[in-house]
């Protein structure tokens, strides 16, 4: 697993034991990228259910200006800081240790970027997705970007929240919601 552009570029990133984390495939990740690739420089990132942190480290090495990691498991923690040292990116982070919904609830500030890639069995996906539309964490023209098995289907949002699109690699799905500005408070 290794940073594919940016800044610490070709970087190899640890990888944690065991079954419990299943990291982002490259070709997912590729494609995930590509997707953002004009949406990340200057932006504020949160990588929830972060284990790695592959995903906000690829968004840090491409120029967004922070990235929150956020990860119950302690071994995740460890390894995530790990990772941000490897690739020297450690002061545009903070990796929290918390249980990611938790996290969620006490959340008083915004982001431009939120990565939703919790245990496909954990039945956190939908949950986090609602909890982010309900209390508006994203900033104005926002995207949440949720990996899930292709054969599950996203729900949709109320406004300013919208599904955008899925993107799918074989048995992987990622969808995309964006947020939109505020431009009905325009005038």
């Amino acid at each position: 697993m290794r940073v594919i552009t940016g800044t610490a570029r070709g970087r190899r990133l640890k990888e944690l034991e065991g079954m419990e984390t299943r990291p982002t495939t490259d070709r997912v990740k590729e494609g995930l990228f590509s997707a953002l690739q004009f949406d990340i420089e200057g932006r504020r990132v949160l990588d929830l259910f972060a284990g790695t942190g592959q995903l906000g480290i690829e968004c840090l090495s491409r120029g967004a200006t922070e990235a929150v990691f956020v990860d119950r498991r302690a071994d995740a923690v460890k390894l995530i800081r790990e990772n941000l040292k490897v690739t020297e990116l450690t002061d545009r982070a903070r990796v929290v240790s918390a249980d990611s919904m938790e996290f969620l609830k006490g959340l008083r500030e915004k982001f431009d970027i939120i990565f939703l890639d919790p245990p496909y069995a954990a039945g956190l996906l939908e949950p986090a997705i609602a909890h982010i539309a309900k209390f508006d964490i994203l900033n104005p023209h926002g995207i949440i970007m949720a990996e899930h098995p292709v054969e599950r289907t996203m729900p949709a949002l109320f406004e300013p929240y919208r599904l955008h699109k899925t993107y799918r690699y074989g048995k992987i799905a990622v969808t995309m919601y964006r947020r939109s500005g505020n431009e009905q408070n325009e005038e």
